[in-house]
């Protein structure tokens, strides 16, 4: 701490000599702030009057003109000035809805810049947040920055910034901790080392940094997928807490910011200004309207600029399959046993029978792989002595036996998937690309096993992504998927990738494995290829299963309908949030369960699209 530079920012005389508090000014203690006492420390004064002036001897006084170039260059445009100067100069696309967002964050009536982006999946979330970023920078009040993003998405959004604003970050996932560590000493606080950082919630949220965290200053937070951070007394929560009241400017960034809950909306709009939240928790339209922006991909301000940088979705191809033999026999006895048993009741022994059921039924849909996993980690909590889970257990096992069987041969899913790769292109010498999703671990790594030899592709040609993997490594599978010399053919990824990874620079063809019972997921999932920047027409394909025990059969049917009208929201109204108002992964999971479990009728779930779009919608 001493034998560095500091300015000194107030001075104050006592008994035996001054107490003078100064701020950082070299490397190591920039933007740090101390209080030195004369009596203890010796304080050696910098005075300009003993600065000893050189001549510029360059060709021309290059380099003095060059010092003041820079430094007209450094010096900030005010505040108050509502005109764009450099994001607009930026490598991006000049775009007038874009251009809107700043205008809003950087409105002079906000004493703070303040603003939650809420534009729809594919709009272009992170550009604007760049522009953002480099005005307040132009504006003198972007010198330290903290951004925070899932792991999966810190070296996209470090580089976008990079290349496109010049804005440079230390990324900081798990190796660059550990680079930290190493560098300085295990008392400082290492927010106060660099002056622009991203890094992951995942890394942030712990409590081994809150203590630094608390006592660190910013000039402006980014935090991406904020509805992450709704939940009351949870981490991510309490990290949003820790860093809103200690930044200036203030960026969430979500595509569902609202779940459906006021209280959960009500968090978010506390974080960004407190005071438009009243004590009993209700807020007005105008006070949401100052701190929002929402638009989706058919909002006029929007379809009037994309045109052809995003190519228009083409029809969804949805592929009923026949299920093999041995499938066949597994989804009867889910059926007749587990889901509609004779009896009126399942074998389960715990307290939630029918969810339990279509828990079962969920992994078979997704893979015979998925169901093994599932049935081993439920049999491994059994008592083979009490009777009731004695009973269940035999239930699991004669399930477990006709599972096996569909193990050992050709799933019908599988088989429909490999020829519908081979349909678009997918193959040995061929350029073309493809995106596979599944919910389940045990599926992805079933999907990577089998497919190669399948496809006629070599191993590398297969690429795995899920939440199991390090964020290095995740991070490392999507850059390569984006380069044209990648030799990734197919990406077969867990709804990990689902959130803010942009997968759309070489693939336009989507496949769903399996189906999730959300709105939501479908849509961020498809966000994946049908985005701003996609010069060739998506092509969305689902794989369904059609067993022939006629009660299941008739259970997934809501599967085809929640995708059409997913599509149906697509196309007439740009946003799906709204058809079930839920604004949630889960819980519209939890109503399409009701829908297959309590026999609640899909319509009253999930409004269709005519219906929202007569006027029916919840603005919230």
């Amino acid at each position: 701490m001493r034998d560095e530079e500091w300015l000194v920012t107030s001075a104050e005389q006592g008994a035996d000599g001054w107490l003078v508090r100064v701020r950082g000014l070299s490397e190591l203690v920039a933007e740090t702030t101390a209080a030195f006492y004369s009596s203890l420390d010796t304080i050696e004064v910098q005075d300009p009057k003993e600065a000893k002036v050189v001549p510029d001897g360059s060709s021309g006084y290059r380099d003095s003109r060059l010092w003041l170039e820079a430094l007209l260059r450094k010096t900030p445009v005010p505040y108050g000035d509502q005109a764009l100067t450099v994001s607009t100069h930026m490598l991006a696309d000049a775009l007038a809805y874009q251009r809107a967002a700043v205008t809003k964050a950087l409105d002079p009536q906000h004493i703070r810049p303040r603003i939650l982006i809420a534009d729809a999946v594919g709009l272009g979330k992170t550009l604007e947040i760049g522009m953002i970023l480099s005005e307040l920078v132009r504006r003198g009040r972007g010198e330290r920055i903290l951004i925070v993003t899932p792991k999966h998405v810190l070296e996209q959004m470090q580089h976008e910034l990079w290349c496109r604003f010049a804005l440079p970050f230390v990324r900081l996932d798990s190796t660059g901790i550990q680079k930290v560590r190493q560098k300085l000493p295990a008392t400082r606080n290492p927010f106060t080392y660099f002056k622009r950082a991203i890094i992951s919630i995942d890394t942030l949220k712990g409590p081994r940094y809150k203590a630094h965290l608390e006592r660190q200053q910013w000039d402006a937070v980014v935090i991406d997928e904020s509805h992450n951070l709704t939940n009351a007394g949870t981490q991510n929560n309490e990290l949003a807490r820790v860093l809103a009241p200690n930044t200036e400017a203030l960026v969430l960034a979500s595509a569902t910011p609202h779940n459906g809950k006021e209280e959960s909306f009500a968090e978010l709009l506390r974080l960004l200004d407190p005071t438009v939240v009243h004590p009993d928790g209700t807020f007005t339209k105008d006070d949401v309207e100052s701190l929002l922006i929402r638009r989706h991909r058919h909002s006029p301000d929007v379809a009037a600029e994309v045109g052809s940088d995003w190519a228009e979705r083409a029809e969804p191809v949805h592929l009923l399959v026949k299920p093999s033999a041995a499938e066949d026999a597994v989804a009867a006895e889910l059926s007749q046993t587990w889901l509609h048993p004779a009896s009126g009741t399942s074998p389960y022994s715990g307290d939630t029978k029918a969810l339990f059921a279509w828990t079962l039924a969920k992994a078979f849909l997704s893979s015979p792989a998925a169901l093994a996993e599932s049935i081993k980690q439920r049999r491994a909590k059994l008592d083979q002595d009490d009777p009731a889970q004695r009973t269940e257990l035999k239930a699991l096992n004669i399930l477990d036996e006709l599972n096996q069987e569909a193990l050992g041969e050709q799933a019908g899913k599988f088989g429909a998937l490999t020829k519908r790769l081979k349909q678009i292109g997918v193959g040995k010498g061929s350029a073309t690309r493809a995106v596979v999703f599944a919910e389940r671990i045990a599926t992805l790594t079933w999907l990577r096993k089998n497919l190669p030899a399948a496809l006629g592709l070599k191993d590398e040609n297969i690429a795995m992504l899920h939440g199991g993997l390090s964020d290095v490594e995740q991070q490392e599978i999507v850059d390569s998927f984006k380069l044209e010399t990648s030799p990734i053919r197919v990406l077969v990824t867990g709804d990990v990738a689902s959130e803010g990874v942009n997968l759309h620079a070489q693939c336009h063809h989507l496949i769903h494995y399996d189906i999730p019972w959300s709105l939501i997921r479908i849509e961020q999932r498809n966000g994946r290829i049908d985005r701003y920047g996609q010069k060739h027409p998506p092509v969305i394909s689902s794989l369904i299963l059609e067993p022939s025990d006629p009660e299941f059969s008739g259970d997934l049917r809501v599967l085809s309908r929640l995708l059409e009208r997913e599509n149906q929201a697509h196309e007439t109204l740009g946003d799906v949030a709204s058809l079930m108002g839920k604004h949630s992964v889960t819980e519209e999971e939890n109503a399409i369960r009701d829908v297959l479990v309590k026999g609640v009728d899909l319509d009253d779930a999930v409004r269709t699209a005519d219906e929202v779009a007569a006027g029916e919608d919840l603005d919230a």
